[in-house]
């Protein structure tokens, strides 16, 4: 089959399942009388690997590679990123070739970086100081016909394909919240929210301070205007920690809601969400969709069976 016809004929059928999947999953609030109601977006059952936002993100970039008839992805990653899994696997369905540029040395070993290269990508290893620096990075392979895709799919491209996320969530929705890595989702959900919603994101990361200057790259001046909040406060120690308190808050979670989550983005969003709650946060009747953004890679670096799911 040719490239193009198959991977449109892909992105029909993941499209077409999605549909069919129960993506609301209703949790339960405690110790509350506002009527609040909260639903999570389960984009984690979209696909088993290409997971959440990932497959929202690469779309556009992947159409745009096959329409520039180039047939290597290359892209950026650390050891456990949902990005390089989902990526790999994409690449390998699509039958594209792909490059993982990775951070750290070769002699890393992780269940993801395992899976990426038995999908067929190529793993290149280099430093965290020069992993900081990825112009220089893809000046170095400049040489190479290959289709770069910034780390998390972050850019306008990956943003306009994490917009589409908002035709799964009900207009009547008052207050969507997802966790913030690169952005590039948070963007697309302002991107494509209604005068009567409310974005808010969760920032993982510890001090990062420029968070809101990426954010707004993504945005033209009018969609800068739309009412959204960043909060900084749920980060745990900054990305990937995770101390005993969110490990126990994420067996709750399952135990309760059956409702699987992952160290560095998904528990902390709900932990935040509930938190908020509690605090309230958000007006009584409120309407609230989390984002399960899919991807559990960071919980293999556990210890096993650390976590009942």
């Amino acid at each position: 089959m040719p490239i193009q016809t198959n991977i449109f004929a892909i992105i029909l059928m993941l499209r077409l399942s999605f549909i069919d999947i129960q993506i609301l999953h209703p949790i339960s609030i405690l110790n509350t009388t506002d009527s609040i109601l909260l639903n999570v977006l389960r984009l984690d059952k979209i696909n088993e690997v290409v997971s959440g936002n990932k497959w929202f993100k690469l779309q556009y970039y992947l159409q745009d590679a096959v329409k520039n008839n180039i047939n290597t992805i290359a892209t950026f990653g650390g050891a456990y990123s949902n990005h390089i899994a989902a990526t790999a696997f994409a690449c390998k369905e699509y039958n594209l070739k792909c490059v993982g540029i990775i951070r750290g040395d070769e002699s890393q070993t992780s269940h993801t970086l395992k899976f990426a290269k038995e999908c067929g990508m190529q793993l290149i290893f280099i430093s965290r100081e020069n992993f900081r620096n990825k112009d220089a990075v893809k000046e170095k392979y400049k040489t190479n016909n290959w289709y770069w895709i910034n780390e998390g799919g972050y850019g306008i491209m990956g943003s306009q394909g994490a917009a589409s996320i908002m035709q799964y969530i009900p207009q009547n929705t008052t207050h969507i919240i997802a966790a913030i890595g690169t952005g590039t989702t948070f963007a697309g959900l302002i991107k494509a929210a209604l005068p009567h919603q409310k974005i808010i994101g969760i920032n993982i990361l510890k001090g990062n301070t420029s968070i809101n200057n990426e954010i707004n790259n993504l945005l033209t001046e009018e969609e800068q205007q739309k009412s959204f909040e960043i909060i900084n406060q749920y980060h745990f120690g900054g990305y990937a920690k995770h101390p005993k308190e969110l490990i126990e808050f994420m067996k709750q979670l399952w135990i309760e809601n059956n409702l699987p989550t992952d160290i560095v983005y998904t528990s902390k969003m709900m932990f935040a969400t509930l938190d908020l709650i509690s605090k309230k946060y958000f007006p009584a009747e409120s309407k609230i969709v989390a984002i399960h953004s899919g991807g559990l890679q960071g919980n293999f670096s556990l210890p096993p069976n650390t976590l009942p799911f």
